[in-house]
């Protein structure tokens, strides 16, 4: 992978955002005013960047500003919950992510119902999680690191963004699947786990690769799997 990470997020959501939206030449009824677009994710992770490019170029095409609004916390649904309670006219948008679907069984009861109250308006962007590593570990293959995680029980931690997150998830399928123990250690968002992943406050992470690929890529002095 060689793209820079803002360059290839700008191609992705570019060009899903171009297919469902008009013409710029076409009459225009929407929006007559700022329109917000709430992530559930504090600034600086896959959600965020996802969020603010898409969001620049909405507000080029269509001549109106759309305002990035950050409301982290509990797995999104706070997040969700100001989408559903806010008036329904089109003005307050969510950009829903994965963890959308996993609170849906996650959670035993929610103060709402995602298919009935959420309208899907565009798709924006697909991309996969990636395994990345402190380049503390001495390992540099998965199966190495599976080897070394089970000669040392409980003593690695895996970062993730919080409680119920696809990073989270995939990390718990990871140890089901290779019978290792780790010390999963949740954070308020994918960009402050990333900081302790560098700094070796946690050793790995099932990090979305927009946001690792510009510390964890192939050229840097960690380990990408």
């Amino acid at each position: 992978m060689t793209l820079p990470r803002r360059r290839l997020l700008r191609m992705v959501a570019g060009a899903a955002a171009f297919a469902s939206f008009p013409p710029r030449g076409r009459a225009q009824t929407f929006p007559v005013r700022p329109v917000r677009l709430i992530i559930g994710y504090p600034p600086g992770g896959s959600a965020d960047m996802t969020a603010r490019l898409i969001s620049q170029w909405l507000s080029e095409q269509l001549g109106q500003s759309f305002v990035v609004e950050s409301r982290p916390g509990a797995a999104t649904n706070i997040a969700t919950e100001a989408v559903v309670h806010a008036p329904p006219d089109g003005y307050t948008l969510l950009l829903v992510a994965p963890a959308n679907a996993i609170n849906a069984t996650l959670y035993d009861k929610l103060n709402y119902n995602f298919m009935r109250d959420i309208a899907p308006v565009a798709p924006l962007i697909r991309f996969p999680n990636v395994m990345v590593v402190n380049p503390a570990v001495p390992a540099t293959t998965v199966p190495q690191f599976i080897a070394y995680a089970k000669a040392n029980p409980g003593k690695l931690n895996m970062a993730s963004s919080g409680n119920g997150s696809t990073i989270h998830v995939s990390g718990e399928l990871f140890k089901m699947m290779t019978d290792i123990k780790m010390v999963h250690v949740p954070y308020h968002g994918g960009a402050p786990a990333l900081t302790d992943m560098i700094s070796g406050q946690v050793q790995v992470m099932f990090d979305n690769l927009p946001t690792s690929i510009e510390s964890f890529g192939r050229e840097s002095c960690g380990h990408w799997r």
